[in-house]
């Protein structure tokens, strides 16, 4: 039994390759997640190492194909540490970075705080709703917009720490170069605040709106990747399939 650890547009693509080849099953950690991929073979659930030793277990897990998102640096953890103790093989997927030199690079949140408490205007994030009571923090006078996920768990974020109905967009990324000009020049971004998710998560288009419109895009730098990720999506599916043979 193979286990893709998901939760991107990377697993649904892996996932259309593979069914109805393999045996495999899918963890996402939302219901948004599973709605997405729309399979048979998805569980959600939020696991920690503990819990993911006894998945492995139960399923008689072979193989475990991590999928998360490049930022979900506890998911990643977690599963290899639960891998190394139960003896199976644990293979990451890692997007290329799409992070060019003509930007503000911030290495972690805490450069991003820094920065933001030093800006006048409007700041647009795109970096989802897991860190805006941090970045309200910082808000100060500012008209902080944030574009989050349509899912309950991201509105109850944004209502918790009073966001303002007229600074939330809910939708479902990644978006097009010329619907994140339309929001950015709606919302009169002074800034864009986004992570370096790559062309699966929309960077690229993000970063050309921000060019054709003269803002100032502030990249969030991704968490190390492990030596031994693989960056091409194609080979990890080949691998899959050929487990077929």
């Amino acid at each position: 039994m193979i286990w893709i650890i998901g939760g991107t547009v990377e697993t649904g693509e892996v996932v259309q390759h593979i069914r109805g080849k393999i045996e495999y099953l899918v963890t996402v950690a939302t219901t948004g997640g599973r709605e997405m991929l729309d399979d048979e073979h998805v569980i959600v659930d939020r696991m920690d190492d503990a819990a993911m030793r006894k998945f492995l277990y139960t399923h008689r897990i072979e193989l475990v194909v991590d999928l998360s998102h490049p930022y979900a640096v506890e998911v990643s953890r977690n599963a290899r540490r639960a891998c190394q103790d139960s003896g199976v093989r644990y293979v990451r997927f890692g997007r290329t970075s799409s992070r060019p030199d003509d930007v503000v690079s911030v290495a972690s949140l805490g450069e991003c705080l820094a920065f933001l408490h030093n800006v006048t205007g409007c700041v647009f994030f795109t970096t989802g709703s897991k860190n805006i009571p941090d970045f309200e923090q910082v808000r100060g006078n500012n008209r902080f917009v944030y574009r989050v996920l349509p899912m309950p768990e991201s509105l109850a974020i944004c209502v918790r720490h009073q966001v303002s109905m007229r600074d939330i967009i809910a939708i479902v990324g990644p978006v097009s170069e010329a619907l994140n000009m339309a929001m950015f020049r709606e919302y009169q971004a002074d800034y864009v605040v986004m992570k370096d998710s790559g062309q699966a998560g929309g960077t690229p288009q993000k970063l050309t709106a921000c060019r054709r419109l003269d803002i100032t895009p502030v990249i969030l730098g991704r968490p190390h990747e492990e030596e031994n990720s693989i960056s091409d999506l194609d080979a990890i599916i080949n691998m899959l399939l050929i487990l077929d043979d």
